[in-house]
């Protein structure tokens, strides 16, 4: 499964399922303000909750994607000399820009890094720039995490 990337799509909103259009009526609810729970949100627009979760992570309305230019990455590596160095250098090729980065201590000869990169002047696309640092000699596993504006 290390081969696995994601890929997006733009779909018509009348091709959308229904819950798919009501996770993203809920979120739109919590996102306003005018519900605090998420239990209120899927209540509101008659959705289960269990859908909401499945899809949250997954929908977005079109003008949020355009936004999206920070994102948070989970990379898995094994405590190998110079693996750091070379996963920045990779952002950097692709012309992202590194803003933070947390890094656990290793155990078990393994450590969990926590990156988030401005993406607003990547020359590749962002499964491709994950593609490539999955590729990376001792990277275990790469995950967005997280993305905001």
């Amino acid at each position: 499964m290390a081969d696995r990337i994601d890929h997006f799509y733009l779909v018509r909103e009348d091709m959308l399922t229904d819950a798919m259009q009501k996770t993203l009526d809920a979120k739109a609810l919590l996102e306003s303000g005018k519900v605090k729970k998420v239990a209120d949100a899927v209540q509101a627009v008659d959705l289960s909750r269990s859908a909401f979760y499945k899809y949250k992570d997954a929908i977005f309305p079109f003008h949020t994607m355009l936004k999206e230019q920070i994102i948070t990455l989970s990379i898995h590596l094994m405590d190998k000399s110079g693996t750091l160095s070379r996963l920045l250098g990779i952002v950097a090729e692709e012309g992202a820009n590194v803003l933070t980065i947390n890094q656990t201590i290793p155990l078990q000869g393994k450590a969990n890094i926590t990156v988030t990169i401005d993406t607003s002047s990547l020359n590749t696309e962002i499964s491709m720039l994950i593609k490539r640092l999955k590729e990376t000699e001792a990277v275990e596993q790469v995950e967005i995490i997280g993305s905001g504006s």
